[in-house]
């Protein structure tokens, strides 16, 4: 059964910083790709950014690119999303996404 479980979400204000983690199970973590999604109030849930197997590749929508960094740990089965510069407009929910699974999300809110 695939598992994802994100954590690292809060309360920041705008400028400040977030690293968000997604922990996984159930599938082989090193031979897929995964991704980052987030849903703001009363808006659909977009895609943030994604990363390769081994990372060598990465994607980030233009509104986060130069402020967000993803990366992956093998190792521990583990994706993070760092996350700079934040803005008031970065409030949402963040998820975890590989294939059609979900994590349950993690909450960030950017206070002005």
């Amino acid at each position: 059964e695939v598992q994802l479980v994100e954590s690292g979400g809060g309360l920041v204000q705008a400028g400040g910083s977030l690293r968000l983690s997604c922990a996984a199970s159930g599938f082989t973590f090193d031979g897929y790709g995964l991704g980052w999604f987030r849903q703001a109030p009363g808006k659909e849930r977009e895609g943030v950014s994604c990363i390769s197997s081994v990372g060598g590749r990465t994607f980030y929508i233009n509104s986060v690119k130069g402020r967000f960094t993803i990366s992956r740990d093998n190792a521990k089965n583990t994706v993070h999303l760092q996350m700079n510069s934040l803005k008031p407009e970065d409030t949402a929910v963040y998820y975890c996404h590989f294939q059609l699974n979900w994590g349950q999300g993690t909450q960030v809110t950017v206070s002005s």
